[in-house]
């Protein structure tokens, strides 16, 4: 679709329609996901109770869906013998989840080859449509729909979005309402994760202890896993979905083109299910059902009683969920407790296995080939991949990359749910008073520039990339309305992601039909998070000076400013050019709308230094999740966060040895080099033990305290004249047993580099 001759379309038509009264005006084209294909045609449909719906028995789901939405919309009754009418047409040329979308003055017709396409075009069509449709107090005699022509179709078949229902537990009501908006969205896959080790629940019949035992735990962390001291609400916390729930949640989906995929973890993460049947453990020992966060040694042992319980829980999970997979984890289980059982070892021996990974292969494997027999296909977290991978399992890849290129090269099918860019349990903002998160960043753009298929796919490769996935855990979210504020808007720039081709695609003009949906979302009474008047703020050298420069990406908005740390009114300065930097600066901003504030107040903090807007190298990119502002971020004048290791300034490296190079114009005294470590060793991050300092050719090593909390200060005075220095930063290598991630690379964060 050519953006630019759409945006010049709709003006044109406003321009005509300016002159009728408001509520004659048709909605201008803001659908989310952008269809492929977009053309707005002369004149307008007006939609009034004297309209009927025409449809063939192939599309009664969707008419119907549509029937129901404008009569309970408007409190009207459409007249079903009307001439002027809403025509639905089977056209089997297109594909199973195209459509065609063709308004003219006299009448709107919908084509599809099945009635999940006719489903998809009556979403379109619902966005063109008064806001007020959707809380049922449209009260105007007739609604004005602009002639237009959409010709569409998905980008990739895999278009989901997953909810944690094991740490915090949700309401059917409220998994029914979470369909909803996905189905507004076309998204078409609901990833349900029912069990963990904070709670099972999903009733089994077989094993009542699950839901009697399994389901609740005794306390509940209160607070943030590295808080101290770490603090509980010392109340009794769970529950369970009964299979009659389950059903009734699946038909409900499924008239909505949702697929519910459940997830049933193995081998890991089971110590809810092991503290009702512990003989299932390595150990047999009793254990509770986890009370905190993270990863538990305690997982499901590899003996036939084991599988012999997994196959008579999935066999009850397969009668509930029709869908073609089931998800079995397969994601951080610790190998401590197989390594010293002695069933596990002997299972090494008797199947000629080499080690722990090589008998979680075992382990997926054996379970992929019971539910093979039952016609169903496994997906699982990339670890799956470790040991060895069977060619009929599909990957989902959330630790990066690198799982989704690996399992694509060999054969594999892909679902990409990138941690960087699909993890919707972080922050989305910068601000102060966002709700207590996991940790991270991912800001609404981020979301937005996720490409699903990696660049170092060939082009037959890529098409076992199936799609994406967006994924809300749930350890810091007790209640549906902070599910919704994590999940909007920025299931609106995934949906966007897996639907719409990339050409069609343009972050700035999403965020304008975005602006615009949040409308919608009130009137839906989903609680969503507004960042759109947030300011994006960054250093800039220009010409060799440092400047701050600011902006904010709507449309017809000011930013005003001070520097003498007051709050901004709209007397205050307007900001025009970047503000130059060179002392110790405090910035007070927010934007406007001619007189009124619309969004939160902006408050930056900068220090001026040596370093500051000097060229920097480093040896590895940060990661993809944590890169924060790049490699310049480090000596910029801003610090990090104390609150949070993941915001745009704090760097983060995953097992990399890290060697930052920092070259001055000319000779310079070094006095004193700082800067700071995240030690949050319960997220997997550690301080380095040691940093070594390289100058004139020379290296000195330094030790690194740790005993100062999960913040950890790092100053040293070389007292030297320089032109360079180089700081190398070795990684704390492999996390020991008995910790969290115990086993996996740990990762090292570091923040700004000041040079005195």
């Amino acid at each position: 679709m050519n953006i630019k001759k759409l945006l010049a379309s709709c003006l044109f038509l406003l321009g005509l329609l300016s002159c009728k009264k408001e509520q004659e005006v048709a909605i201008l084209p803001q659908i989310i996901p952008q269809p492929n294909q977009l053309e707005i045609t002369e004149g307008a449909f007006e939609l009034n109770p004297t309209i009927g719906i025409k449809s063939p028995t192939l599309f009664l789901g969707s008419s119907n869906y549509l029937k129901a939405f404008i009569e309970k919309g408007a409190s009207w009754e459409l007249n079903s013998s009307s001439e002027r009418e809403i025509e639905f047409v089977e056209n089997k040329n297109l594909s199973a989840e195209g459509y065609q979308l063709n308004v003219t003055p006299n009448r709107i017709v919908i084509k599809a080859a099945t009635d999940q396409g006719a489903f998809y075009a009556v979403q379109s069509l619902r966005q063109l449509l008064p806001v007020s449709f959707e809380n049922g107090t449209f009260s105007d005699s007739k609604a004005v729909i602009p002639c237009l022509e959409i010709i569409d179709e998905p980008r990739f078949q895999y278009r989901g979005m997953h909810l944690d229902v094991s740490r915090h537990m949700f309401p059917v009501s409220f998994i029914k309402s979470y369909i909803d908006a996905l189905a507004l969205l076309k998204i078409n896959k609901f990833h349900w994760h029912l069990t963990d080790d904070q709670g099972w629940r999903i009733e089994i019949k077989k094993f009542p202890k699950l839901q009697g035992e399994a389901a609740f735990r005794d306390k509940t962390l209160k607070g943030h896993y590295n808080d101290e001291p770490v603090q509980y609400q010392n109340e009794r916390y769970g529950g369970f979905y009964s299979q009659e729930e389950i059903r009734e949640v699946v038909a409900y989906a499924k008239e909505r083109h949702i697929t519910v995929i459940p997830e049933i973890e193995m081998p890991g993460h089971a110590q809810a299910a092991l503290s009702a049947y512990p003989e299932l453990g390595c150990t047999g020992n009793s254990i509770e059902t986890a009370t905190t966060w993270g990863v538990f040694e305690d997982i499901f042992c590899s003996k036939d009683e084991t599988f012999e319980f997994l196959e008579g829980v999935l066999d009850e999970v397969v009668e509930l969920f029709p869908s073609e997979y089931i998800h079995i984890g397969g994601d951080e289980a610790p190998k401590t407790r197989w390594k010293a059982c002695e069933n596990c070892q002997k299972r090494i021996q008797e199947e000629g296995l080499k080690e722990e990974f090589e008998l979680q292969s075992y382990f997926i494997k054996r379970i992929e080939k019971y539910l093979s027999l039952k016609g169903k296909r496994i997906i699982g977290w990339d670890e799956i991949i470790e040991g060895g991978l069977s060619p009929n399992s599909t990957v989902m890849s959330w630790r990066g990359f690198e799982g989704a290129i690996t399992a694509a090269k060999q054969g594999n099918d892909v679902v990409m749910t990138p941690s960087s860019h699909c993890y919707f349990d972080y922050y989305q903002s910068e601000g102060s008073n966002e709700p207590t998160a996991i940790g991270g960043f991912l800001p609404l753009e981020k979301v937005y520039s996720l490409e699903p298929i990696p660049e170092e796919l060939d082009e037959m490769d890529s098409k076992h990339i199936l799609g994406a996935q967006g994924n809300l855990w749930t350890e810091y979210i007790p209640n549906s309305k902070q599910v919704e504020y994590m999940v909007f808007p920025r299931i609106l720039a995934l949906s966007e992601v897996v639907w719409t081709q990339p050409e069609s695609k343009n972050y700035k003009e999403f965020v304008q039909r975005v602006e615009h949906f949040h409308k919608r979302l009130d009137a839906l009474g989903i609680h969503y998070a507004n960042h759109l008047y947030d300011i994006e703020g960054g250093l800039i050298v220009d010409e060799g000076k440092s400047v701050y420069e600011m902006k904010t990406l709507t449309n017809g908005k000011i930013i005003k400013y001070t520097l003498d740390g007051s709050s901004p009114n709209k007397e205050s300065l307007t900001y025009g050019q970047p503000i130059p930097f060179s002392k110790d600066m405090e910035i007070h901003a927010a934007v406007f709308r001619g007189d009124e504030k619309v969004g939160s107040d902006f408050h930056q903090k900068l220090w001026s230094h040596k370093a500051v807007g000097k060229h920097i190298e480093l040896n590895v990119s940060p990661h993809k999740a944590y890169q924060g502002s790049g490699a310049n971020g480090l000596v910029n004048g801003i610090w990090g966060s104390s609150t949070r290791y993941g915001d745009k300034e704090w760097l983060g490296f995953w097992g990399d040895d890290l060697e930052i190079m920092i070259n001055f114009e000319e000779e310079t005294d070094i006095d004193s080099v700082s800067t700071r470590f995240y030690d949050g060793q319960g997220q997997w991050i550690y301080a380095p033990t040691e940093v070594i300092f390289e100058a004139n050719g020379k290296q000195i090593t330094y030790p690194v305290n740790g005993s100062e909390g999960v913040l950890i200060n790092f100053k040293i005075e070389p007292k030297i004249r320089t032109t360079s220095f180089k700081l190398i930063v070795p990684n704390y290598g492999t996390i020991p047993e008995g910790k969290q991630g115990a086993g996996n690379k740990a990762w090292t964060f570091i923040d700004e580099i000041v040079v005195k």
